[in-house]
This record gives C-alpha cells, sequence and structure tokens, in this order.
C-alpha cells in the first residue's frame, strides 16, 4: 500500500501534504513538498518511499507543532535579541562553545563578560548572561526559511520598489527555492553540502535535456539560491562557507529580438491597432515615438505645458532598471497625439505592464502584425534605435533617449530637451491615430 502522502513527480516518489487549515496562517505554503530521492522507476511500488515519506509526516507535524506552541519564533527572537544586546555593549556575540575553545577567546575577555553580567541588577542579569556568555544557540534555520530570512535583509533595497517589482523580485527567488526543495530534504542551513548543491545541478541536468530547456533557467536558480545564502551567511555569521558556488553551466545564445521594420511599423501595425482600447493604443503610440520600455510608459508622466512638451522618467513609486534610466524624452508624432488624449498618464494599466504585455502580443499575432515569432512589442524599441542609428544622430544623443550608459566620461548635463527634440522630429511617424 502506497503511503498515504507519497506522490509521484518528474519521476521521483515525494512527500506531498497541504498544510493543515488550523496551521495555515502560520505556515504560508499551501504545499509542503520535500523529495524521497528515490525514483519512482526504481520502486514503483513506494516500498522504499513510503518509510521515507511518513517520516518527512512526522517531522513536519512537529514543526507544526512548534509553531502552533510559539516555539520557532520565540527562540529566534531570544536569540537575535541576545546578539543585538552584545553588540549593545560592545561584545561580538559568541557560542558558549566559542567561548570555551582556547584558539577562539582570549581568557580576559571571557573575564570582561562575566565581569559585565556580574554588574548588572538582578532582574538584566540572566538575559545579560545569555548576550554576553553566549548561552543561546543561534536559531536552526532551515532550507524553507532562506528567502524570507533573506528578505528580512533588504528592506532598504525592497522600500523603493513598486508592488509589481517587488512580486517579479520575490517569484523567480521562490521558485528557486522551490525547485531545490524538489530535490533535497528541508534540512537545516548549516547541514547543506556540496552534494547537495551537485544534486541540484545533476536534476538541472536532467531537465534541461530531456525539455529542451534553456541552461540560463537553471543559472538564475543556482545564482539566487547562493545570493541568498551569502547574505545570510554574513548577516547571521553563520559558520558555512556557500556550497552553491561555481555551478553554473555555459550560457545558451542570448533571445534574437528581432526589431520592425520602421515602414512596417508606419503603414502596417500603427493603423492596425484600432481594434486595440484606447488606452492600450496610446501607450503602443508612446512607445513607438520615444523607444521607452513598457513599465516606464505604463507609469507615465506627461509634462505638456512645456516648450518642449515630454515624457519623464523619474526614480518615484518605482526603482529605475539603471541610473541612466532616469531621463526626459520630448514627445513627437503619435506619441505626442496620445500624451494629449490621456494628459494624466494610463491608471487602466500603471503598474501593470505584464498583463498589457500579453494583452498587445496576442492582439499583434491574432491580427497579422508580427512577422515572425521574434517580432514583439518590445521589438520597437529596437525598432526606435535603429531609426536614429540610420538618422546618424549622435551617439550621446542615441544614449540619452534610450537609457542606456554613454561609454565616454559624463560632462556636464547633457543633451537639452530642444537638441532631442530635433533629432526625434526627424524620424517621427506620419500616422492619423484616433484615440
Amino acid at each position: 500500500m502506497v503511503a498515504k502522502f507519497a506522490a509521484k513527480r518528474a519521476g521521483w516518489w515525494i512527500y506531498r501534504r497541504r498544510v493543515p487549515a488550523e496551521y495555515a496562517d502560520l505556515d504560508p505554503r499551501p504545499f509542503v513538498k520535500l523529495s524521497t530521492k528515490v525514483r519512482v522507476g526504481d520502486d514503483p511500488a513506494c516500498l522504499v518511499a513510503g518509510p521515507i515519506v511518513d517520516r518527512l509526516n512526522r517531522e513536519a507535524e512537529a514543526y507544526w507543532a512548534g509553531l502552533a506552541s510559539g516555539r520557532v519564533d520565540a527562540a529566534a527572537e531570544r536569540y537575535h535579541e541576545a546578539v543585538r544586546r552584545a553588540r549593545a555593549r560592545g561584545f561580538a556575540y559568541q557560542s558558549v562553545r566559542e567561548l570555551a575553545d582556547p584558539s577562539s577567546a582570549w581568557l580576559g575577555d571571557v573575564l570582561t563578560r562575566v565581569e559585565a553580567v556580574s554588574q548588572r541588577s538582578s532582574t538584566v542579569a540572566v538575559a545579560d548572561a545569555d548576550a554576553f556568555l553566549g548561552g543561546l544557540e543561534p536559531p536552526k534555520l532551515r532550507i524553507s526559511d532562506l528567502f524570507e530570512e533573506f528578505e528580512k535583509s533588504q528592506k532598504v533595497y525592497l522600500r523603493d520598489l513598486a508592488e509589481d517589482q517587488k512580486r517579479k523580485w520575490r517569484n523567480p527567488k521562490l521558485r528557486a527555492l522551490e525547485n531545490l526543495l524538489k530535490v533535497i530534504d528541508d534540512k537545516p542551513l548549516l547541514n547543506l553540502t556540496r552534494e547537495d548543491a551537485i544534486e541540484f545541478r545533476a536534476w538541472w541536468q536532467d531537465r534541461i535535456v530531456s525539455e529542451d530547456m534553456n541552461a540560463d533557467t537553471a543559472n538564475k536558480d543556482f545564482g539566487h539560491i547562493n545570493k541568498m545564502l551569502k547574505t545570510l551567511i554574513l548577516e547571521r555569521q553563520l559558520l558555512m562557507d556557500t556550497p552553491f558556488r561555481e555551478l553554473r553551466f555555459p550560457k545558451g545564445a542570448p533571445p534574437d529580438r528581432q526589431a520592425y521594420d520602421p515602414a512596417y511599423v508606419q503603414d502596417r501595425l500603427l493603423p492596425g491597432l484600432s481594434g486595440l482600447n484606447a488606452e492600450a493604443r496610446a501607450v503602443v503610440c508612446v512607445i513607438a515615438e520615444t523607444g521607452a520600455r513598457l513599465s516606464e510608459v505604463c507609469n507615465a508622466r506627461f509634462i505638456l505645458d512645456h516648450d518642449v512638451p515630454h515624457l519623464s522618467i523619474l526614480a518615484d513609486e518605482r526603482k529605475t532598471k539603471t541610473w541612466q534610466s532616469v531621463r526626459e524624452i520630448p514627445l513627437v508624432g503619435v506619441g505626442l497625439a496620445a500624451a494629449r488624449a490621456f494628459p494624466n498618464g494610463f491608471p487602466r494599466y500603471r503598474h501593470k505592464a505584464d498583463g498589457l504585455s500579453g494583452l498587445v502580443n496576442h492582439y499583434l499575432s491574432d491580427n497579422g502584425l508580427r512577422p515572425s515569432s521574434q517580432h514583439t512589442l518590445y521589438s520597437l524599441r529596437h525598432t526606435f534605435e535603429d531609426r536614429l542609428t540610420a538618422a546618424e544622430a549622435p551617439d550621446k544623443i542615441a544614449a540619452a533617449l534610450m537609457g542606456h550608459k554613454y561609454h565616454r566620461p559624463r560632462y556636464g548635463t547633457g543633451p537639452t530637451l530642444e537638441q532631442k527634440q530635433k533629432w526625434l522630429q526627424a524620424v517621427a511617424y506620419q500616422v492619423d491615430m484616433v484615440f
């Protein structure tokens, strides 16, 4: 009889169980999925994997019981408070074991710590003893805790991101962690080994070959996990080295992003947008005339009461890709017409660039406006760059408009709006659009 919580996944037996409703507010995972490291082909009746599944289930239930009683979070908080308390008094936190090791601690340092505890009142002496004399062991963080703890360490970076940017930042890291837990048990971080990392790489290698996947997908997983581990090792002073170094596969060829022919954009693509809703149609027109990224236009700020009407891209609610991305782009042609039709920007698609990208690309496909599978909405940005090149615009002008790094020393304030407007007017599309 197959174990109650045994399931098959990608040819392997795994432990799979929905988090019980009574623990759902404590454990955010909808399901717990852990590998048994037993192939279905080697154990079709689940005779070997079954006892492993039962053991994993007992461990999961013990973990949930610990969460419910508050022991996990309380122990972690006590430890971190001890570290903070030690640092406040000028001590580096060291465990009892480290302080007792003659090779890692001076006797004078230990005596100083004891004296510091003895000088405190009885109400705080116990807490000080934990802090100064290493009375608490670090909480045993598990692999499944990795992202949550890493996210806590990134508060300064995350404060500048909009909600959709935070989602894009979180998802690949969570996906990498989910993939890792398909291969190895949810063990304490300190128990991670190089063998675990090599096993994860072997799992990815099998997928790349059998499913004809891009090796860069695996490399991203390795990079995310390695970065999260390195950050926690540094911040938590964990006595370990990351085992996920030097796992990357050779890079594949970069995707071929095809630019539209400018004549095709003017004669077919722009006139063919009539079936899109007015806001979506206007967004495409602004991209075509400014070369701005879709997310930049979806969150557009138009300055129309100016001698040179322009799109202002600032790092306000969203974190820009690079500092060069903060720029002003004059509005001309159908881009200016679109901005005048929607002077307050595009509220329907604010912070929703991914959804609009799917909508427009499907529309282009359904209406025969993608000459090849490599032509997408993003191709209009490449077309914009090609048009500047064909007009022989100076590299500094092109870089300032595209938001690219200009590979020469930076002097002065850069091209003016009037200078940029001159070049954009020279390449503007001549199409009448109705919004």
